[in-house]
């Protein structure tokens, strides 16, 4: 974890405590962040999610399916481990949730025991979460060709991923609106509710592509 700096390109903050060195080489895949709010209303970092424990270039790789963890920052404890590829840690109403991109799954952790319970399983790689009241909006994209997903339960359903945003209600573990794109995205790597805003721009699209993929009102 690092913060900018006007000079330098970042500045290093924080490395959980099996990483031995700071490099440009994939150790661990570091890849999700949950912030909690302190007295005052500030943030600060909690939870991050990583694809594995390893301290060696791309040393996650070999075991994707079973190798990811959930880590308490302040401790630098590992609290969760035996995931699936997760992502996208956030806590709400005092509870730990998290997406196991490779079981397409919403998961609900217990901080206290590291025991977690699947609340829905949905059609895609699930990536990017974002919770608002009793619903939890959901990043889904479809696996790349090339991907090397050797052993992810995910891969088995490589045919019927869809791309999209799943909406689930958290109350009764169902799937109550779905968006799913079906041209030109194919992979959404976050998922971010704007209140108050009812047709936002799309950012990263040249303007025909948009013209082609989405209908973005005149008014």
């Amino acid at each position: 974890m690092c913060t900018l700096h006007p000079d330098y390109s970042f500045v290093p903050r924080w490395r959980p405590p099996f990483i031995t060195a700071l490099a440009a080489e994939d150790r661990c895949h570091l890849n999700g962040l949950a912030l909690v709010s302190g007295e005052r209303g500030e943030l600060s970092p909690r939870y991050v999610t990583a694809l594995g424990e390893t301290d060696t270039r791309d040393g996650w790789r070999a075991n994707k399916p079973h190798g990811g963890i959930l880590m308490d920052i302040p401790s630098g404890e590992i609290v969760a481990r035996g995931l699936s590829m997760p992502h996208s840690p956030r806590l709400h109403d005092g509870r730990l949730w998290l997406l196991e991109s490779g079981t397409g799954r919403l998961v609900l952790v217990d901080t206290a025991t590291g025991k977690w319970q699947s609340i829905v399983e949905l059609p895609g790689f699930a990536r990017g979460l974002s919770i608002v009241g009793p619903y939890a909006f959901i990043g889904l994209s479809k696996i790349r060709e090339k991907s090397a997903m050797t052993g992810v339960p995910l891969a088995e359903r490589r045919d019927q991923l869809k791309c999209g945003v799943a909406v689930v209600d958290m109350r009764d573990a169902q799937v109550v609106a779905f968006l799913e794109f079906q041209t030109a995205v194919e992979e959404i790597f976050d998922v971010q509710v704007l209140p108050g805003l009812r047709f936002p721009e799309v950012i990263g699209f040249q303007q025909e592509t948009i013209q082609h993929t989405f209908i973005v009102p005149k008014s």
